[in-house]
Formats: structure tokens, sequence, C-alpha cells
């Protein structure tokens, strides 16, 4: 193997994380997330679930989440908040199961209206710090996970094993890394903004900008078809900063992200049939580089973890070139529409 590729990326990781703090997240990032898929496919621990229901998939969603989400620097701390950020979104699959069959009544998107919900608490519940932001990032991919695989309310048991195998497989591997990470800061709020002579505060502004955006993308979803309208909503939801210039921000960052990463992706399709220990390898080091890369370089972020996604999507079976290929446009389609939103409903002024 030539030894330049690997001193460029040795150097590119060193100028990046010089400490190495955020690589040894990233590997616990993939250890939480490939336990709970190992753990979940025994058939010894999973025979008492319907065979539709993949409880290693769902674990593993809930412990990848809930281990990105963490940000303590102790392990009592750490370890108290990856069991809440799991029970948040084993809440959300919970409340999607139950009543997503309902919603489904109402026709194409109307499952997604649950989606709305989890939307708004993303962006409201910031308002209790970094806790707080974990645990309504995790009730909306609890309800996302929920309804990619069309649970309902026969599969609740399948929901509380999957919490179990996500709390070991989070919390394992951080009490194992012990110290050698650093918490993240979340960002300051806005200033709240004034309309007539109410304050609206800014946790509540944006939980009504991520649930609006959300909401539209439903809407376009029942008139026009979608393909993957979830991904759009997902980027509505993620684009929401604590400022209408940090949203713009941030959509521009997402939109340059996934445009690099969905096609590299694509370009690696070939090796998801023919190779996929590499796939899963390559998207190991994607979900790696997407740790290390997220307090900063969001743009990086978000084309590590579309890359991820492709050729994990691959790999799983899904071969659709446009079908793939919709993760970089209702990406573009979602973030235009949560920047709509920023802009909008109760626009926000960063702190000067």
């Amino acid at each position: 193997m030539n030894a330049r590729p690997m001193s460029a990326m040795t150097a590119w990781f060193e100028r990046v994380d010089p400490g190495t703090h955020r690589r040894i997240t990233g590997v616990r990032l993939v250890t939480a997330y490939g336990l709970a898929a190992a753990i979940g496919a025994l058939h010894d621990v999973t025979r008492d679930v319907p065979a539709s229901v993949s409880v290693g998939s769902l674990a593993a969603t809930f412990a990848l989440w809930a281990s990105v989400s963490e940000a303590r620097a102790t392990r009592p701390k750490s370890t108290r908040d990856l069991a809440i950020l799991c029970l948040a979104a084993a809440f959300g699959a919970f409340t999607f199961a139950l009543l997503g069959p309902l919603f489904r009544e109402l026709g194409r998107g109307g499952a997604e209206l649950i989606l709305v919900s989890g939307a708004f608490f993303a962006g409201y519940l910031k308002r209790f710090g970094i806790t707080g932001a974990g645990i309504g990032s995790q009730f909306y991919i609890g309800q996302l996970a929920a309804y990619l695989m069309k649970l309902a309310p026969m599969d609740t048991w399948a929901i509380v094993l999957a919490l179990l195998i996500a709390m070991l497989a989070a919390i394992v591997p951080r009490l194992l890394s012990g110290p050698a990470e650093r918490p993240v800061v979340l960002p300051a709020l806005a200033s709240e903004p004034v309309y007539g002579k109410r304050a609206v505060s800014p946790a509540f502004a944006m939980g009504l900008q991520a649930a609006s955006g959300a909401l539209a993308v439903v809407l376009l979803n029942a008139a026009f078809w979608l393909a993957e309208s979830v991904w759009a909503i997902t980027a509505c939801v993620y684009v929401v900063a604590t400022s209408a210039v940090g949203t713009a921000e941030r959509v521009r960052r997402r939109i340059y992200g996934t445009l690099v990463g969905v096609p590299i992706g694509i370009v690696c399709l070939p090796l998801a049939e023919h190779a996929p220990l590499l796939v899963w390898a390559m998207a190991a080091i994607a979900m790696i580089v997407y740790a290390m890369a997220l307090p900063d370089r969001y743009d990086i972020a978000c084309g590590a973890f579309a890359f991820a996604l492709v050729v994990t999507l691959a790999a799983s079976g899904i071969h659709s070139v446009p079908l793939l290929a919709a993760r970089a446009w209702e990406t573009l389609l979602g973030g235009a529409i949560g920047l709509l939103a920023a802009r909008l409903v109760f626009p926000l002024r960063a702190i000067s």
C-alpha cells in the first residue's frame, strides 16, 4: 500500500483533532452501533420478537445517536445521560408505534405528521441545555426509526428490548473511554424576538421553525409524492440553529457536504455487492470523521454521514441509484424549507 495517502490522512487527523479526543469519540460511536447490532442479531435474544422487526437495527440507531448527543466529562454523568437519551429514543418510537396506524388512515403522508411533534421537541428542548437538546433529538430519532421500520402497537416488546440493548451498547464503550473525551459546549441561545407586547422564547421559536418546516415537507409529499420525504424532514430539523444567520450557515454547509458525500457513496456502489466488508469498514471510518468534524466543520460532518448512509444502505441491499440520489436533492429541499422557516417564523437574532 502506498504510504503517501496514509501519511496525508494521518496528518489531516492530527490537524483536525490534535489531542485524539474526537477520534476516541468516533470510535465509541462505531463500537456502540456495532455492539447493539450484534446483540440484536442473536436469535436467543430476539426469539420472542416478530421476524419483521429488526431489533438490532433499532437498538443500533438508539445507541449511535445517543452517543452522538451525549457530551459529559465524567463517567457517572455520561452513563446517566446515555440512559436518558436511549429512553427518549424509545419513547419516541413508542409514540409512533401507537399512533402510526391511526395517522396512516389519513392517506399518503399521514404517518409523517407524527414526525412534526418530534421536530418541535428537537428545537424546543434546547432550552434545557445539552441534555435537553439530546433528548429532543433522540425523541425525533426514535419516531423516525419507527416510521422507517413501520412499527405498530404489537411491536412494543421489540422497542423495550432494543432500549435495553442500546443502553448496554452505548454505556459500556463510554465507561471504557473514560476521561479521554472532552464535552461539547452548546451554542448560546439567541436573543428573544419581540412581537407586539410579548416576547417569544428562543427555544419555542426554534421548535416552531423546525415543526413548520417539517409540516411543509409533509404537505409537499402528500401533493407531489416525494421519494424519501423523511430525509427532507430531517434536514429541516437539524439545520435550525440558534439564529437565522446560524441556520443559513448550517444549510449551506449541509448542502455542500451532502452534495459531495452522496456522489462518492454512489460511486462505491459496486463495492457493496462484491466487497461488503470493505464497505462497512469505510462507513466506520466515515463515522469517525463525522465525530471529529461535527463541532467545527459541519460540512465535512454532513458529507461523511451522507457517504456512510449511502454505502450502508447499499450494503443492506438497496442499490437504486435514483433512490440513493434522492438523499442529495431532498436535503436541498429540506434545507431550503428550513431556511425559509428560520426567516419567516419568529426569526432569531444572534447574540452580539
